[in-house]
């Protein structure tokens, strides 16, 4: 399949890399062309602007905001007017996605697909990808999210839905950190090991990817360099918050998570993870 691809960060270019390696025919785009060196040396071809990557069957985007994905869609050279199907595998705001949704249904027509993972899964194809849209368009795209991923979930044929379970899911994730985070703080004041309090959790109730993931990290203090940094994950809680704002849902914890990240990136800056927050639960602990 002839494939666009816009957005060549530590999550695009591996997803990229991945639909190179399954032999679809592929055109990248980055703002910082540079970072797309390897991927032109193992086959891809480099577009001098977006439009010029949507030119074939489907395009993709994986960008860091709504910003961003506004830019490449509306902004010069933008992809609004290519032929390609669009597909968004971005975590943006649901007003975002309903507006691209309209958008492009005149033209080329539209499928949201974000995807749970960090770059690790991106690199090994073994994302879970949340696809929603037309169930022609979602059905196209299939053998391109099989490059990805290990998982396709569909969640409707309204766009939007795929990123009201992205957000949620992203701050069901925050929450399971800041759990563990004040737990092994609390162990830790008890004079338990972090690493001792890991294996009852995920040897015992909370034996899940999520808590033996960022288990880790917490324990290890794996901070940096960062797999997903505190800007975008705040940026995330921020758009949950809207989402749950419009909708009228009150959402507690969600305030708690994002005070946290706000101190860890004032305290710690940009570049840490957002499982850096277990640094502002343990100053708070004054265990800093």
């Amino acid at each position: 399949m002839k494939i666009g691809f816009l957005g060549l960060g530590q999550m695009g270019h591996a997803m990229a890399a991945n639909l190179l390696k399954a032999g679809h025919d592929l055109t990248v785009w980055n703002r910082s062309a540079d970072k797309a060196k390897e991927l032109v040396a193992a086959g891809a071809r480099l577009a001098a602007t977006p439009v010029e990557a949507g030119q074939g069957e489907v395009v993709m985007s994986m960008l860091a905001d709504d910003a961003a994905v506004e830019a490449v869609v509306y902004g010069e050279n933008g992809i609004l007017g290519a032929p390609a199907l669009h597909v968004s595998h971005s975590t943006i705001g649901v007003t975002l996605v309903e507006r691209l949704t309209r958008d492009h249904a005149a033209r080329s027509g539209f499928v949201s697909a974000p995807v749970f993972g960090r770059p690790p899964a991106a690199q090994a194809g073994k994302l879970f990808v949340v696809a929603a849209g037309e169930t022609e368009a979602v059905d196209r795209c299939a053998p391109l999210f099989e490059a990805m991923g290990q998982r396709t979930f569909r969640v409707g044929t309204t766009p939007s839905a795929a990123n009201v379970v992205k957000l949620g899911g992203n701050f069901m994730i925050m929450a399971a950190v800041e759990a563990m985070a004040e737990a092994m703080t609390l162990a830790e004041a008890g004079g338990v090991e972090r690493r001792a309090m890991l294996e009852v959790l995920t040897g015992t109730i909370f034996n899940a990817p999520v808590y033996s993931l960022y288990g880790e990290i917490l324990v290890e203090d794996r901070f940096r360099p960062a797999g997903f940094a505190a800007p975008l994950g705040l940026k995330d809680m921020n758009l949950v918050d809207a989402a749950a704002t419009a909708s009228r849902v009150p959402m507690p914890v969600l305030g708690v998570v994002r005070d946290h990240l706000r101190a860890t990136i004032a305290n710690h800056g940009a570049d840490v993870d957002w499982a850096g927050i277990a640094l502002a639960v343990r100053q708070a602990a004054g265990r800093d």
